[in-house]
Parts: C-alpha cells; structure tokens; sequence
C-alpha cells in the first residue's frame, strides 16, 4: 500500500492544534496521501466535543478569567483541558483506507497507542468503546468524525495531566461536586509520568509510537509537509474557530423546566449510556415534541446526524414508540453510527422527558 504521509507540527497555537486536522482533512481529495499529524499546544485551553453546549459543560467566566482559551472541535466527546504534555495524535484518512465500523477504528488506532504504553513498561489495554485504561485509570480517549471525503480518529500521548485545572473549569451545580470530580479524577485517571515515576522524553516516546503505527497498519510513514491548500484551510478555520457563531453553536434552548403556559413546557433531562452522556433539551406541546435538541460526549457519525434526529423529532407524540419509530427511521436513513448509543438508548433518554 501507499506510504502515509507524517507531519510532526511540535508545538502550535491551541486553536491551531485543533484547526490543523480539519484542514487537512477538508483539503483531501483523490491524490492527497493518509495523513497522520503529530502536534501539541504551545498554550493551554479547553476543547469541547461537536456535540455539546458550552455554557452546561465550561465555566466559561473562569476560563477568561484565567486566559484559557475554548474551542469547540468537530469531533464528539466531551470537554477537556489540554496543554503540551499531551501529544495529539491525529489521523486523516481515507475512507476505504480504515474499518468501517467506527468500533472497528477505534481499536485499530489505539492499538499503537496500547503497544508503545507497553514498550515504556505501562501495561496499557484497550477498553472499549474508545478509551485506554492502565489498570482501571483512564490514559486516553479518542474521538473519530467524517469531514469532507475524510476519516477522522484523533488521541493523545498522555505525558502528564493537570487534573486540578481540569476539575476547575468544568461547569460543577456545587463545590462539594467539584471536589468529587477532582477526587475523581485523581482516583481514576493517570499519566506516563505518574506510572514511571518521571516523565519520558518526547522523541523518544514518538518514535516507538511510530514504529508501532507502521508494524499495526503495515505501511511506511514518509516525512512531508502542509500543501498551500491545506495551509490556507488551516488559517480560515482558525478564524471560523475564534468566532462566538462556532463556539456556542449548540446554544438552542437554555431554559430547564419552564412552563411557559398550560401546555407549553421547556424541560432538560440526562441519561448516562455505555456510549455517553446524552442530554436532552427539548419543547414540549400538548404532548408532543415541538422543538429539541441532542448534546452530550457521546460520539455519533456523520456528524449532522444529531441534527437529522432533531429535525425528525419534531411533532412526534412524546411515546415511546413513535419516538422510537422517527430515531430508527433517521439511522437507517443515513447509516448512523453511534457507538455504545442504540436506539433504545436514545428513545429511553427522550422519554425521561415525559416523568419531567
């Protein structure tokens, strides 16, 4: 098979770090090669997932307060403070050139990722459906999306972790919880510094990656460079990015369990699946669905499926079998994929609108 092409970035701007695999998989057409991109943030910022609602998810006054930047990526999951003890690991690809199944691409990309933990003495495993855990704490995640003609699976080296700022810029309902995400945090999650006992050195932790990229897939990684195109991509989405239109484009409905009159209800639930959390916001009249949106750190492909589902919804009587019907409908539609997130799953977060 064709050689892919590396592009180890080093250090990039944090809006840069995220813009750069969007770029590069927009850009890609029939001559483009697979790309893998290896980069990390120059600054530290918070990064949440396509399908979220910032203001539920960040304290957004802390985050300015403390000139953490927040930008909102096109891939799913959940919201996480980043900085340049993480090396981003970010694969472009092909369609045909990766499983399918999104649960079939997520262990395929973790695989190297698993195979370089064990080769610094961290035994690492994969834990499904796209996390990497040493012993019951959590190493990684991975996130995956379609852009353009594009397959998108990205993850992270994870060097060393600040699970205090962490804990501090999530968006918490009291402080007693908060201490509870940081025990949390603390208790289950865990670093390469904190297994070894110091942290490895970069290149050196890159290139053991590398070899187990070309040993898992079979293909030679070639040193190249940003084309004109992509670089020109990079720099609009850098500004598409920073606008408040993309960052609070999940605003929708912000009220939780209003009752504008008699038969008019603003109502938010949550449901906490093998695939994630999905919260549900949604209008409710004369029992049924007027208006609704999905959001949460669950993954969902394509990416405009929550948008189908939401769409679909609309005007469904607020019973479990026509909102089942409309949900099945849409997947068979447009193939959606959610790993860890059935049917069933959606319709029962959806119906907990009916107990509100």
């Amino acid at each position: 098979m064709d050689a892919i092409r590396l592009l180890d970035l080093g250090l990039v701007p944090p809006i840069r770090s995220q813009t750069i695999y969007h770029a590069v998989a927009y850009a890609l057409d029939t001559n483009t090669p697979d790309t893998i991109i290896l980069v990390a943030p120059s600054e530290p910022y918070i990064c949440i997932g396509f399908h979220q609602e910032l203001e539920k998810e960040v304290d957004v006054e802390y985050c300015r307060a403390h000139g953490l930047p927040i930008v909102r990526r096109e891939v799913g999951g959940g919201a996480v403070y980043l900085d340049r003890n993480q090396v981003f690991a970010q694969w472009v690809f092909h369609r045909d050139a990766l499983p399918y199944d999104v649960s079939e691409r997520f262990a395929l990309y973790v695989r190297p990722l698993v195979e370089t933990y064990h080769a610094l003495g961290i035994p690492a495993s994969y834990r499904p459906i796209n996390d990497i855990h040493v012993q019951g704490r959590k190493i990684g995640g991975t996130g995956a999306a379609q852009m353009g003609l594009a397959q998108v699976v990205v993850g992270s080296l994870m060097f060393d972790f600040d699970f205090e700022t962490m804990s501090r810029v999530l968006k918490v309902s009291s402080e007693k919880m908060r201490d509870k995400v940081f025990q949390s945090l603390n208790e289950y999650m865990t670093t390469m510094t904190r297994q070894l006992g110091y942290t490895p050195e970069r290149d050196a932790v890159v290139k053991i990656y590398l070899e187990q990229v070309q040993a898992t897939l079979g293909r030679r990684l070639v040193r190249g460079e940003l084309t004109a195109k992509e670089l020109m991509l990079a720099e609009e989405l850098d500004k598409q990015f920073a606008t408040d239109e993309w960052l609070y484009q999940k605003g929708g409905l912000r009220q939780e369990g209003v009752k504008i009159h008699q038969d008019v209800r603003v109502l938010e639930v949550a449901s906490k699946t093998p695939g994630g959390l999905v919260r549900v916001t949604a209008r409710v009249r004369d029992g049924r669905i007027d208006d609704v949106t999905l959001s949460g750190d669950f993954t969902m492909l394509p990416k405009f499926a929550p948008g189908a589902l939401e769409l679909a919804l609309r005007g469904t009587a607020l019973e479990a079998n026509a909102v089942q019907a409309r949900i099945e409908e849409v997947y068979r539609s447009i193939a959606v994929q959610s790993p860890g997130l059935t049917v069933s799953d959606l319709t029962n977060a959806i119906m907990l609108l009916a107990q509100s």
